[in-house]
């Protein structure tokens, strides 16, 4: 029996997005098309592969026993794309590059640069708190506080940013007691506080804020660094942010020393087949130039 790969593809893709118009969106192609290159499987192997329950496609019986295979195919094919990928011999093209925002505001303003270091290269920043998936080559480059347990990932330590205490001088002006070395036994702990919603606990520094503010929550949450920032810039609350976004804000001025208990490295992780492609090999090189460059910026020291 001879099936048309795409067919499988698109059968991968539902049984993981559990919706034609997820799937459709996913590989870029009609809702019509999906369902089209499904039946076609179904009646190819002579099996229906999916029931339609509320909350989405589910796999039949028949289905779950295809699944491995095609995963192996598909795994298999996006292995050839990669290697393919590497055959190439110039630095030339587009590097795709997946960061948080904390990370995009530190790389656009020194985009620049590194346009002029590689001109031949265009750059994609994709900005997501999730893990990019490396392996279908949702970016080339990842940039992230944590380091998966994945085998196929080659991973190096860039850098660090170290954090502290950000306010208006109006809002940190206002408080009383404490001591340079422990500020925060003052009037500061009973300031409005900024933080991230409780789905982004993890986020950097968001621990410490938890454990100091004890059975009270930020008086404003959200889910994005840059609208923390935004909202302290404007006078909204005090916030935990990185030392290089902090420092550089006109509006903000430091509210206690460097956080010895909040510090985030920063891993670059490539995919092992990638990591000799002549554009990303050079990218990574240069994020890790800039890194070294900045090092102090990033770390609260510099000035």
């Amino acid at each position: 029996m001879l099936t048309d790969w795409d067919d499988y593809r698109v059968f991968l893709t539902l049984a993981r997005e559990r919706s034609l118009t997820a799937a459709a969106k996913a590989l870029n192609v009609s809702h019509p098309t999906v369902a089209r290159r499904v039946k076609s499987l179904e009646d190819a192997i002579g099996a229906r592969l999916f029931d339609r329950l509320p909350d989405g496609y589910v796999l039949t019986p028949a289905a779950e026993q295809l699944m491995a295979d095609v995963q192996a195919m598909d795994d298999a094919a996006q292995a050839i794309e990669r290697r393919s990928l590497g055959l190439s011999d110039t630095a030339r093209g587009t590097v795709r590059i997946s960061v948080g925002e904390h990370m995009m505001h530190f790389l656009t303003q020194h985009l620049a640069q590194l346009r002029d270091r590689l001109p031949e290269i265009e750059i994609e920043l994709h900005v997501t708190h999730l893990m990019a998936n490396l392996s279908r080559r949702e970016a080339d480059i990842s940039i992230r506080e944590v380091v998966p347990d994945a085998a196929d990932l080659v991973t190096r330590r860039i850098g660090r940013f170290h954090y502290a205490v950000y306010g208006t001088p109006q809002l940190v002006g206002q408080v009383t007691g404490g001591t340079d070395a422990d500020p925060l036994n003052g009037s500061l702990a009973y300031l409005p506080w900024i933080g991230f919603d409780e789905e982004h606990h993890y986020m950097p520094g968001q621990a410490w804020l938890r454990q100091m503010l004890g059975n009270r929550s930020p008086v404003v949450r959200a889910n994005n660094g840059n609208s923390l920032h935004l909202a302290v810039s404007a006078g909204a609350g005090v916030t935990v942010l990185p030392c290089f976004i902090g420092d550089a804000d006109p509006n903000l001025v430091r509210a206690t020393p460097i956080l010895d208990d909040v510090i985030a490295d920063q891993w670059m992780l490539v995919h092992r087949d990638l990591r000799t492609l002549p554009r990303v090999r050079a990218m990574m090189d240069e994020l890790a130039r800039l890194f070294q460059m900045e090092k102090s910026v990033l770390e609260g020291v510099a000035g």
